[in-house]
């Protein structure tokens, strides 16, 4: 196992209680005389401010270990910040759900485990989404820890599209839009859609339509392998967007398509020793509450 001494420390902007933590946190890492370097983009000047701050180098590009202050929707930043480097990512939870952010904001004991090498080692996969035009060039392009959604903009209506998998024809969709998720994302807006939960080890993607026109419509689970390709109307094409992790939105144009697979490379998250998936699905799902066996 890996042990840790440079430690970059990023968080949710403007909130009060996570600016709390990060400074608590870097203090504890000074007496540890550990080496720590705040994301200049998310924590205000204030906060730290005995501490390195990130310029224009990146903080993947500096640090050995990426603590997120948050929750999961600043662990996604996070791993938008380190896609495609082995700078693993340990979650402090100063969220609500927090399926991601595992570690409780004062258990120093629990960071101090993990930067000493004890810890649960649990690898990720990402999408990539490209849009591309009629002659199969790269418009623009994302990445998603969660989920890739098309969903449907500026309209009441519903939008229409067609699925291809592996260059089948899967499906013709009337809904408001489709979430394309990863094992990670399907506990996040999937699974609001109705779509399953998928243990982080099954190499899949989960294809959920949002309330689709036809009942018949059901989410459908592919092989992490496969290659997705959704075509678009032309004349729909203002009423289209695609999110990746509500972190990035790609506008198609007429003749566009976009094309979803797995990423290159996986983000490694980190969690304390004694981490077990179903503890936090029972804890955040409250799987049995009441009803003691």
């Amino acid at each position: 196992m890996q042990v840790f001494s440079t430690i970059g420390l990023t968080g949710k902007p403007d909130d009060a209680g996570v600016s709390d933590t990060i400074q608590r946190i870097a203090d504890h890492l000074h007496g540890r005389g550990c080496t720590v370097i705040i994301d200049g983009r998310t924590v205000p000047a204030h906060v730290a401010a005995d501490c390195e701050r990130t310029g224009t180098t990146p903080i993947a590009e500096r640090v050995d270990l990426l603590v997120a202050i948050g929750g999961d929707g600043t662990l996604l930043t996070a791993a938008h910040e380190v896609a495609g480097s082995e700078v693993p990512i340990l979650g402090v939870n100063r969220g609500r759900l927090g399926f991601l952010v595992d570690v409780s904001p004062g258990d120093f004991a629990e960071i101090d485990k993990v930067l000493e090498g004890q810890y649960t080692a649990d690898d990720r996969m990402m999408l990539s989404a490209e849009l591309r035009d009629g002659e199969g060039r790269v418009l623009d392009a994302g990445i998603a820890l969660n989920d890739v959604v098309l969903h449907k903009w500026h309209t009441a209506r519903m939008i229409e599209f067609e699925t291809w998998i592996d260059g089948q024809l899967c499906n013709q969709y009337r809904s408001d839009g489709l979430i394309i998720s990863t094992p990670t994302g399907s506990t996040a807006y999937a699974m609001s859609g109705g779509g399953p939960i998928l243990h982080p080890d099954v190499d899949a993607m989960a294809l959920v339509p949002i309330c689709p026109h036809t009942l018949s419509n059901r989410p459908l689970v592919i092989g992490a392998g496969s290659h997705i390709e959704i075509r678009m109307p032309g004349t729909q094409m203002a009423q289209i967007r695609l999110s990746c992790d509500s972190q990035k939105n790609l506008e198609p144009v007429p003749g566009a398509s976009v094309h979803i697979r797995r990423h290159d490379a996986p983000v490694h998250l980190l969690h304390p020793p004694g981490y077990q998936y179903f503890d936090i699905l029972r804890a955040k799902l409250r799987w049995g509450d009441g009803h003691p066996v």
